[in-house]
């Protein structure tokens, strides 16, 4: 019990039982001594003003730190009061806690047999004329290195992500597996949930090893040497529209047929007609629609020939 709490219960047994001061303080447990202090409010201010002056130059500093530097400019006072000076101002910085991660053990890299096997997906950030932030959020096809969503904002949090995800699966298909890092954004609640209803397994990679997802790291040093270095945006609406400039499905292809040295998984694994692929891509990666020169058919056995058959024009 506080002595301010004790002094009430002495002036209450004074005044209601008429009890002495010394029979109330006895009673109470508290000495008279005790009863007569009157605590002086002003003693220290000049505790408080020299505290806020180290706090000023020192921001970063906790309490241990500070005490030293204001030994070091030769003030004695007690540690326990300057650390109720200290509490009593909210100068106590919050302790953040170390972020706690499951033990993560990704099978090792592999190239998927099938499409919609494993999706790659990652984040990438940048900014416009002004100095305003953005953020890219990439999603990629393990198997043909196709790219399969490139979303463009100032805030991408998970519930954009999974909208993303549902947008290519109506045209593409649920994957097996989707391979990430351990963003903030995938590791939510919100995300696993999705996964699970969907019986989509989410496979996290090491923290600090950014090589256990190289399929979407490579295309990300891409898509940023080919598009965002390329160009000084001055509105999201330019960064978007960079993909009609230098579209996002070209530079797949292009990554396709060095990786793979085949026709684009677009048109060829899929099986639907040139003509057909090249109209959703345009959906997709807001382009301007193809014109064709050539048959509309797949050639399957002859890849230079159904480069060859394509002419791009955009009008």
């Amino acid at each position: 019990m506080k002595p301010a709490i004790r002094r009430e219960l002495v002036n209450y047994a004074r005044k209601e039982h008429g009890a002495s001061l010394r029979v109330a303080c006895r009673a109470v447990g508290i000495s008279d001594s005790v009863y007569r202090y009157q605590p002086d409010t002003r003693r220290d201010d000049h505790v408080i003003l020299t505290l806020q002056e180290a706090v000023e130059q020192y921001p970063a500093y906790g309490f241990n730190k500070l005490f030293k530097i204001l030994r070091r400019w030769g003030h004695n006072w007690n540690h326990k009061r300057v650390y109720r000076l200290y509490c009593e101002l909210s100068l106590n910085k919050r302790r953040r806690g170390k972020k706690r991660l499951p033990t993560r053990c990704p099978e090792p890299l592999a190239v998927p047999t099938t499409a919609n096997d494993c999706w790659s997906m990652d984040f990438m950030s940048d900014s416009l004329l002004c100095g305003r932030r953005f953020r890219t959020f990439n999603l990629l096809d393990d198997f043909n290195r196709e790219a399969l969503a490139i979303e463009i904002d100032l805030s991408l949090p998970a519930k954009r992500v999974i909208r993303v995800l549902e947008r290519v699966v109506a045209w593409r298909g649920y994957p097996k597996k989707l391979r990430m890092d351990n963003g903030p954004e995938f590791i939510s609640t919100v995300l696993a949930e999705w996964a699970e209803a969907h019986h989509i397994q989410l496979e996290f990679i090491q923290p600090g090893k950014p090589t256990q997802n190289s399929y979407v790291e490579r295309f990300n040093r891409t898509y940023r040497d080919e598009i965002l270095n390329m160009y000084v945006f001055k509105s999201l609406t330019e960064v978007r529209e960079s993909r009609v400039k230098r579209p996002i499905t070209r530079l797949a292809m292009k990554r396709e047929r060095e990786s793979t040295n085949a026709p684009t998984a677009t048109c060829h694994s899929v099986g639907r007609t040139v003509d057909a692929a090249l109209r959703y891509e345009c959906e997709e990666f807001y382009l301007k629609p193809y014109s064709m020169s050539a048959s509309t058919e797949i050639i399957t056995n002859q890849p230079s020939a159904f480069w060859e058959a394509m002419r791009f024009t955009t009008t």
